[in-house]
C-alpha cells in the first residue's frame, strides 16, 4: 500500500498572530512557521501504517514556495520516504490545491491519501472531501481510529452523539482528528537521515491548472479584547450578577 500525505506549512501555533496594518491579512513576515498540527498526525499515521508492514512507502506532498521544503523535510524525518514539492508562490485556495492534488494522485496512484482535518491559519476544513469529490476515491473525514482489514479500512470518527465506524474501500481519502494519535518528536539521526532524502520540484505551471481565487478576503482584524472581570462580595452578590447582568440563571 502507497501512502500520500498532504502537509502544509503554517504559523507556528505557540505564536502569536498579528493583524496586518492594512488589515489585509496577518504577519507573516519573521514569523515562526511550522507543520500544521493536524498535518503531524496524518504523518504519524502513516508511519505507524508502514511501521506495522501495512504500508510500503510514505510519501510527503506540500504546496507552496521554498520554505515549504522544510516542512516536507519534517515529515521525512518523522517516517516519510520522499517528498514532492510543488513550487507555488501565490496562497491557493482549497479548490486549487485538491485540484493540484488531482494530478498527483494520477501520477504517484496512491491506496491512501492522509491529511489533516483542517489548517489551524484558515480552518477551512475543505481541501479532502474536495479532493475526493474531484478522484472520486472513498472517504472518512475527522478520524479518531483507523484500523485496515485486507483491502478496507475500518475508520471511527467523533460526531454530535458520540462515535460512527465507517468501513471504506481503497483507495480512500481519510482527514485527521486530534484523538487519533500523538505525533513523535523526530530524532535526531532521522532529521540528518531527512537531509538524504530526495524531494522532487514541480512548478505549478507545468500543471497547466486554473488554480484562480474565487473568494476576497474584504477584511481580517483581531477577536475584541475580553473585559476585566469583577470581584463579588459575597453568594448573594453572585447570584444577583448571574440573575441580572449575565442572565444566566
Amino acid at each position: 500500500m502507497k501512502i500520500l500525505v498532504c502537509v502544509k506549512r503554517v504559523i507556528d501555533y505557540n505564536v502569536k498572530v498579528r493583524v496586518k496594518a492594512d488589515k489585509t491579512g496577518v504577519e507573516k513576515e519573521n514569523v515562526k512557521m511550522s507543520m500544521n498540527p493536524f498535518d503531524e498526525i496524518a504523518v504519524e499515521e502513516a508511519s505507524k501504517l508502514k511501521e506495522s508492514n501495512q504500508a510500503e512507502e510514505v510519501v510527503i506532498v506540500s504546496i507552496g514556495s521554498e520554505p515549504c521544503q522544510e516542512t516536507i523535510r519534517s515529515g521525512l524525518a518523522m517516517g516519510g520516504d520522499r517528498g514532492i514539492h510543488i513550487i507555488a508562490e501565490d496562497d491557493i485556495e482549497p479548490l486549487g490545491i485538491a485540484k493540484i492534488l488531482v494530478k498527483i494522485v494520477e501520477k504517484e496512484k496512491p491506496d491512501l491519501i492522509l491529511m489533516g482535518k483542517q489548517a489551524i491559519d484558515d480552518d477551512s476544513n475543505q481541501t479532502g472531501q474536495m479532493l475526493a469529490a474531484l478522484t472520486g476515491f472513498s472517504q472518512a473525514t475527522f478520524a479518531s481510529k483507523v484500523k485496515k482489514e485486507g483491502n478496507i479500512l475500518k475508520v471511527t470518527r467523533e460526531i454530535d452523539g458520540g462515535l460512527e465506524t465507517l468501513k471504506v474501500n481503497l483507495p480512500s481519502i481519510i482527514t485527521t482528528d486530534l484523538r487519533l494519535n500523538e505525533p513523535r518528536y523526530a530524532s535526531l539521526p532521522n532529521i540528518m537521515k531527512a537531509r538524504q532524502k530526495n524531494i522532487e520540484k514541480i512548478e505549478i505551471s507545468t500543471l497547466e491548472l486554473d488554480v484562480s481565487k474565487r473568494l476576497s478576503v474584504l477584511e481580517v482584524n483581531d477577536p475584541p479584547a475580553r473585559k476585566a472581570g469583577i470581584m463579588v462580595k459575597d453568594l448573594d452578590d453572585l447570584m444577583e450578577k448571574l440573575k441580572n447582568e449575565a442572565r444566566v440563571l
